[in-house]
């Protein structure tokens, strides 16, 4: 895929019309990422709330993710030097840094499936471009040998202090690749926080980062921010794509983002290892 799919929306009350509402989820469902381009101020972001509402009554996803007790679905993403939205611990997201490959939330047994980026301010200064990977391109550049160890639950996964729920589970132990209900890979990844159990996995993960640093570029989308401009929003599937961020040179950059659909990233059937 050289593009993205894309979809004009010039009035709120898309979001309750069932062919746009049809039209996104069957997007979602067979290429994993959509950009809409919202024609009107929206930065309460109501847009995308209530089309996560219109999703879940007619096709079944599962409602937003509340971040936290104070800031409901929505998560402001820019950044800040003093506030900080989990634990007094600054997200990576909230800083100016670039941000490597990675899939949200790795760290949890039931990660969402899906989220959504909304700009409400746009990187003015030339940074802030937002990348993006598609899973099953990805896999073909891996050895069989390391695709199939990535199947395998080896492999330790640390919580990061901002996003620790509970004090006595600061990892978990799992898989990186399963297969989701519709018989697609699905990754879950961040380099700094994913750490092999035996030699095999620990080989497959160091050819993963390998990949990713080198021969991954060809297959790479950059979506700068004349791409992505005020008013858009891009939505992925969680697992089927990684995306990553370059270094923020704008101060006054914004996003808002929601996560939904969290489910249990399974353990495959055992491959005979």
């Amino acid at each position: 895929m050289s593009t993205v799919p894309y979809l004009a929306v010039p009035s709120p009350t898309h979001a309750s019309q069932r062919t746009h509402i049809n039209a996104v989820h069957h997007i979602l469902e067979n290429e994993g990422i959509l950009h809409v381009q919202l024609g009107f101020p929206d930065d309460k972001s109501s847009y995308i709330q209530e089309l996560l509402l219109n999703l879940h009554k007619h096709h079944g996803h599962g409602l937003p993710l509340t971040h936290s007790a104070d800031r409901g679905w929505m998560w402001d993403i820019r950044p800040s030097l003093e506030v900080f939205q989990s634990n007094n611990h600054q997200a990576r997201s909230e800083t100016m840094e670039q941000f490597p490959w990675h899939t949200d939330c790795s760290y949890e047994r039931k990660a969402p499936r899906f989220f959504a980026l909304q700009v409400l301010h746009p990187d003015q200064c030339g940074g802030g471009t937002l990348s993006v990977l598609n899973v099953d391109q990805l896999l073909t550049l891996l050895s069989p040998s390391a695709r199939k160890w990535l199947f395998t639950p080896n492999y330790r996964i640390k919580v990061p202090p901002e996003f620790v729920k509970n004090p006595n589970e600061k990892a978990i132990i799992g898989n990186l690749l399963t297969m989701n209900a519709n018989g697609k890979a699905q990754l879950r990844f961040r380099e700094d926080i994913t750490f092999a159990l035996c030699p095999e996995a620990s080989e497959a993960l160091r050819e993963l980062k390998s990949v990713l640093g080198a021969a991954a570029k060809r297959q790479i989308l950059n979506l700068t921010a004349e791409r992505l401009s005020r008013g858009s929003i891009i939505m992925m599937d969680n697992g089927r794509w990684l995306h990553a961020r370059n270094e923020v040179k704008d101060p006054s950059r914004h996003l808002r983002r929601v996560r939904w659909d969290a489910q249990e990233f399974a353990n495959p059937p055992q491959l005979g290892l």
